[in-house]
Parts: C-alpha cells; structure tokens; sequence
C-alpha cells in the first residue's frame, strides 16, 4: 500500500513539472512542419498517433536540441527510408519519443516502488525504444514490398522500352500503373529530373533513400549500361533475372537456417511434452496405487 502511495506521489510531481513547464511555454513558436502534420495528422493517422503528436508538441524542439544536430540528420534519413509512414517528419518523431519517453519513466518508477524491477526495465525499454521501433519496422516492411514487386516491374519495363519508348517516358508511364512505396520512389525521382537533376544524381538519391540491395543492383547496373551503351532493355532483364536469383538464392538460405530451430524446438518442448504425456498415461492406464508405492 505504501509502495503504491509512493507511485501515484511519484506520477502527480512529474504531471506538476510537465504543467509547469508547459506554462512556460506556452507562447513557444512550432515548427513549421511538425504545425502542419498537426493540423492534418487527423487525416493521416490514427486518432490515437495524433493525440500523442499534440501531447509532445512542446517538448520535440527541446528533444531535438539534445539529439544534436549529426543524429537529427541520421534520424531523418531514417524516417525518409521507411517511406515518412503516417506523415512523419522528424519533429513528429521528437514529439512521440517524448511521450514514449516519459510514459516509460512514470510506469517503470512506479513498478520499481512497488518491487517489480522486471516490469520496470520493461517499461523503461518501451520509453526509450518505441518510436525507434517503429521506423526499424516500417524500414523492413517497406524493402520488403519493394524487393518483392521489383523484378516484375523491371519487366514490364523492358517490354515498355522495347516498344520505342524513351526510358524516361517508359518510367513514367510504367509507374503509373503501379502502387505503394516502389512506384512513390520513382515518382520522387522522376520529379527530381524534371527540375534540373541530372539522372545519375537523381538514381544515386533513389539508392541512398533505400537500404535494398536490389534497389543498389538496379541503380549500379542501369549507370554502368549508361556507361557501356549497353541496349536498356537487355540491361533489364538482366537486371530482373539476376534479382529472381538472388531471392531463389536467400530464400533457400533462409530454409536453411529453418530446419535448425525446428529441431531445436522439437526436441526442448514436444518431445518432451510426448514423453510426459505417454508415461502419465502408461501410470494412470495401469491403476497403480501411488499411496501404497510411496509409503502414504
């Protein structure tokens, strides 16, 4: 009882300081992109991601500020990688690691008052690792999505090229008729183009926008046939059939690495399992009297 009058003590003086300062602040100026991801968040995410994006507005400059300025530029290269998910921006994420941060610290002091030091490093884990996970897995997802719908459209593309189409034309044409964060990619690339960025420079920002190793095979290859006057459509192909044999390729080294952990898990948790279960069985089958065996 007296652990949990310490806790709720412990969260009403860190709700008094986060009052007080917001106090203080009050008249403190947003940023001008983190202002208007908060007059469109509603639309953007949910109602639960906008309320956490309000709720740290005040405190993501101050985040930023002890970030530094080398790792506000790693963490927007992040948030750019995993395609800005729900809006992001890197005042969004200031504002949620703030919330995350200090949910995680009141929950994980009040589990250590009232002796629970597991779930308190839990929570204090959760404070500090949440928004960070979040763009590790939007990150995979995204390569994921874009590893997968890669090869075919390399194909369709080579058939466009084939056609008589220029390559800028065909890549524009064949975009269109695709969805999610590949056909975005080009989209961004394309429109890069169209103010002045030479080609090579524009696919170089495509590579550094993604952490797929087929998106750096694509870019390589397609500045190397530049180079050679190698015909883009053949370069395609190749480009697409090397990628399918890459992914036959990790597939089955993924399967390989598979049938080690089934073994293990077999033989730590059903094998024994059966054999618990088999001589349980065997004992109550044979109505052995347990009372006479063990003196009771």
């Amino acid at each position: 009882m007296l652990g949990l009058l310490l806790a709720l003590l412990l969260a009403l003086a860190v709700a008094g300081v986060f009052q007080g300062i917001k106090m203080y602040r009050s008249d403190a100026k947003l940023p001008s992109d983190l202002a208007v991801a908060l007059e469109v968040g509603g639309t953007r995410v949910s109602a639960a991601d906008s309320a956490i994006d309000r709720i740290g507005m005040r405190f993501a400059p101050t985040v930023l500020r002890l970030m530094g300025p080398k790792q506000v530029d790693a963490k927007r290269r992040k948030i750019d990688m995993a395609g800005n998910p729900g809006g992001l921006t890197i005042d969004r994420y200031a504002a949620r690691r703030a919330v995350y941060g200090i949910f995680g610290a009141v929950c994980g002091l009040s589990m250590f008052a009232n002796g629970v030091p597991v779930f308190g490093i839990i929570a204090l884990a959760f404070g500090f690792f949440a928004a960070d996970a979040l763009i590790a897995q939007a990150i995979r997802e995204r390569k994921e999505e874009i590893e997968r719908i890669l090869p075919d459209f390399l194909d369709v593309l080579a058939v466009v090229v084939s056609a008589g189409l220029g390559f800028r034309q065909a890549l524009d044409r064949v975009s269109e008729r695709y969805a999610g964060p590949w056909s975005d990619e080009l989209r961004i690339t394309l429109r890069q183009m169209d103010m002045g960025v030479s080609r090579r420079q524009a696919f170089e920002e495509l590579r550094k926008r993604n952490a797929s190793e087929q998106v750096s095979q694509f870019v390589t290859a397609l500045q190397q046939g530049e180079e050679l006057g190698a015909p883009i459509a053949d370069t395609l192909i190749q480009i697409a059939n090397d990628m399918r044999r890459t992914d036959a390729q990790n597939s089955r080294r993924r399967a390989a690495k598979t049938v080690p952990k089934t073994t293990m898990v077999t033989l730590v948790f059903m094998v024994p399992a059966t054999l618990i279960l088999i001589v349980c069985g065997m004992f109550l089958g044979s109505e052995t009297d347990f009372g006479t065996i063990f003196g009771g």
